[in-house]
Parts: C-alpha cells; sequence; structure tokens
C-alpha cells in the first residue's frame, strides 16, 4: 500500500485552506485533483513540443506526433484494448457516448428499433438516445433498480426483444456507487446477439479495467477523472464496430480525399478525430495513467473501498441521516440526505467548514425519481483521501444538524 502522507504532497491543491479551514475535498465523482507531474507534462509540452500533429514534416511537429500516439497507445495497455486503433480521443465521457449514440444510430437503427439503459444512467447517457428517439424514432427501455441501487438482471433480460440493438449501461453509479455487473450484462446481451456500451467514467479511475476480460463493444471515459486534464476523453470500441459506423464529425484529419463529388474517410482511429487533437491534453492523460499504475490500481481500489466502509459505517451512525445505495459491491460514493436539512443548505454549511461536497440531482433525475428525492448529497472518494477526512464530514454533518 502506497503512503497516504507522501502521495498528499503530489497535490498542492490539498494544502490550500477553505475559508481559514482545511480543504476536505470529497467531490472526486465530478473531477478529481491532478498530481504535480500532470501539471508539469502540460508545462513542459506548451512550452518544449508545442506544434500541430499528424500535419507538419518539421521536427516538432514529428515530436507532438509522437507523444500523441504514444499516449493513444498508453490508454490502450491501460484499459486493456487489442490495439490503439481501437481508440478515439474525444473531449470526455460525454462526447464520447455522443459520438456512439449518432453513429451507431445512423448505421444501425431505425425507427421501432430499440436500446436498453437502466435507471442509474448518467444524464450524458440518457439525452444523446432521447435525441435519437426524436430524430429517428427509436425506443428506451429502461432496466429497474431495487431500493438497494442494484440493478434488477432478470428485469433486464426480459426486456430483450426481436428489436433490441444496444445495450448501454454504467460501470458504476456516479450517486450510489453500485458496480454493475458488465461482463455477465455482456454475457446476455451477447447471447442475444447485441453489442454492449459501458460508461467507465466513475469505474476506470477506481479500479482495473480490462475490455476484453468485460467483452464489452465500446467503453468511454475521461481524463478528468481519472486525475488528467479536463477536455480530454476516451471512447474505445471494437475494430470491427468502428469499422462499420460512419464518422461523427467532418473536417480536417479524418479525411483520405476531398473533391466537392466525394470523400474518401481515413483509416481507424482518426475517421472519428475530425480537427486538431488536444494533443497537450493525451500527453497529459497518458502521465496521469502512468501515475495511477506507479500507485497500483488494485491498491488504489483497496484503499478507496475501505474509505467507502467506513464513510457507510460513519454516516450511517447519525440520526435522521439517509443513506441511498446500500450494494454489496459499491464503490467511492456515498449519497445521503439529513431529515430537515435540504441537500443544498447541507452542502453550503459544509463548505463553510472547509468540505467540498456535491449536492443536487447529480445529472442523474429519473434516479432521484426513483428514490423519491429532489436531490441528495454526495461525498466521493479518491486516491489521496483519508478517514480523518472522513471523520471531518461526519462531524461536519452532525455539527450542521445542531443548527437545525
Amino acid at each position: 500500500m502506497y503512503s497516504l502522507e507522501e502521495v498528499r504532497k503530489d497535490f498542492p491543491i490539498l494544502s490550500r485552506e477553505i475559508y481559514g479551514r482545511p480543504l476536505v475535498y470529497l467531490d472526486n465523482a465530478a473531477t478529481t485533483q491532478k498530481p504535480r507531474e500532470v501539471v508539469e507534462a502540460i508545462e513542459r509540452e506548451y512550452y518544449s513540443v508545442n506544434a500541430n500533429v499528424h500535419r507538419g514534416v518539421h521536427f516538432l511537429s514529428q515530436q507532438a506526433t509522437e507523444l500523441h500516439e504514444q499516449a493513444r497507445r498508453r490508454v490502450a495497455r491501460f484499459i486493456g484494448a487489442r490495439s490503439e486503433r481501437e481508440i478515439i480521443f474525444t473531449r470526455g465521457t460525454t462526447e464520447s457516448l455522443n459520438l456512439v449514440a449518432f453513429s451507431f444510430g445512423e448505421a444501425c437503427m431505425s425507427e421501432g428499433d430499440e436500446v436498453i439503459l437502466t435507471t442509474m444512467e448518467h444524464h450524458s447517457n440518457i439525452v444523446p438516445w432521447q435525441m435519437l428517439h426524436d430524430r429517428r424514432g427509436i425506443v428506451i427501455r429502461v432496466a429497474p433498480i431495487d431500493e438497494r441501487g442494484v440493478l434488477d438482471l432478470e428485469a433486464l433480460e426480459r426486456l430483450f426483444t426481436g428489436r433490441t440493438r444496444l445495450v448501454a449501461v454504467t460501470h458504476v453509479s456516479n450517486v450510489l456507487g453500485t458496480v454493475n455487473p458488465v461482463e455477465a450484462i455482456t454475457t446476455m446481451a451477447h447471447a442475444h446477439g447485441i453489442p454492449v456500451l459501458v460508461d467507465g467514467a466513475q469505474s476506470v479511475p477506481h479500479f482495473p479495467i480490462d475490455v476484453e476480460a468485460i467483452g464489452c463493444d465500446f467503453l468511454t471515459f475521461s481524463g478528468h477523472k481519472v486525475y488528467g486534464p479536463t477536455g480530454i476523453g476516451v471512447l474505445y470500441g471494437r475494430e470491427e464496430w468502428l469499422d462499420r459506423l460512419p464518422p461523427y464529425q467532418g473536417g480536417g484529419e479524418m479525411i483520405s480525399h476531398v473533391s466537392f463529388e466525394r470523400t474518401t474517410y481515413e483509416q481507424l482511429p482518426y475517421k472519428f478525430e475530425a480537427g486538431t487533437p488536444d494533443y497537450v491534453g493525451s500527453a497529459a492523460l497518458a502521465q496521469a495513467l502512468d501515475y495511477v499504475d506507479d500507485l497500483g490500481r488494485d491498491c488504489i481500489r483497496a484503499h478507496e473501498r475501505d474509505l467507502t466502509r467506513y464513510a457507510m459505517e460513519r454516516l450511517g451512525a447519525i440520526p435522521g441521516l439517509h443513506l441511498y445505495g446500500e450494494a454489496e459491491d459499491k464503490d467511492a460514493v456515498v449519497a445521503f440526505n439529513v431529515e430537515g436539512i435540504h441537500h443544498l443548505d447541507l452542502g453550503t454549511l459544509l463548505d463553510r467548514l472547509g468540505i467540498a461536497v456535491r449536492t443536487g440531482h447529480h445529472c442523474a433525475q429519473p434516479l432521484m425519481e426513483r428514490f423519491g428525492v429532489e436531490g441528495m448529497v454526495r461525498a466521493s472518494f479518491a486516491l489521496y483521501n483519508t478517514r480523518a477526512e472522513v471523520d471531518a464530514l461526519a462531524e461536519g454533518i452532525e455539527r450542521v444538524r445542531r443548527m437545525f
């Protein structure tokens, strides 16, 4: 296990004070803080290598291109992809999901065809499919969850029909922390001849991911949730699927030849990467993945799950506090409300104590409706959080309770 004291030194922002109190940063499901070496990688690229990639024959362009493609290979290794051709750089999970919804919808879905989602999906894995419904008349079918926040697999399987074309499911709920059995879901879907898209935004930062072992056909994640920069993300897609799908956007870089009569598209992965890519962000993302692997993803998982269990016990003992999401397989997120205190008020008052949590519907309004609430407070953990910070959260909640 790594040294928390030494790791926290890698994140200068964690030494900040907020309103004269030590920062307790528990909003990691929204974005993680960045280690010093990731920020230095951004600075190094801009100051010593900056040049547009793929298009130049001069030294800097060649060097920047190599760093960008090294990053693609690094991502492929990180998630167990067979080839870097299966790695598409995007702006983040949201763009990756929109890309699949648009391209898969254009190539593989027509009026009356169905996509299966779950009640716990983030809006980014709901709204693009609703847009496809409006555009092409597809049907959205939704698998339910129980009171613990566990997906009903039997109900999910009953949703398959002759019109099912895709299953799109979150790996880990950004609200409940439920870890869905995506391997079993993929096996189930493939038995029906249906491909699977996994939203890995909340799983890739927390434990080892192997897309070949999962068996999924697509997987998405964001750099900024895995200690990398904002504005860079990844779509993994099996090569045979990506070859079948049309481009999401048109422009430079994604073409082989253009005339006013006809355009032919570039080979993978460039067919899906129109315009200048975030080559600085990709290099910094690769640095972040190195950082995570140097600490050890199994070690990170063990540490964060210990924090999650401890937080569930500590907060569960507070009178009037209701926890949401009590699945046995749960990771790095604790969501709750306190009786008699609006979630926004609780989050605001915790902030005055230096404790950063997230409040609201967490881009999961259908899930809020499932539990009959307008919003929740969410504390989410990362590799640098401590039990003392969980104690600070619990003590802060108790202090706020005494005010009401």
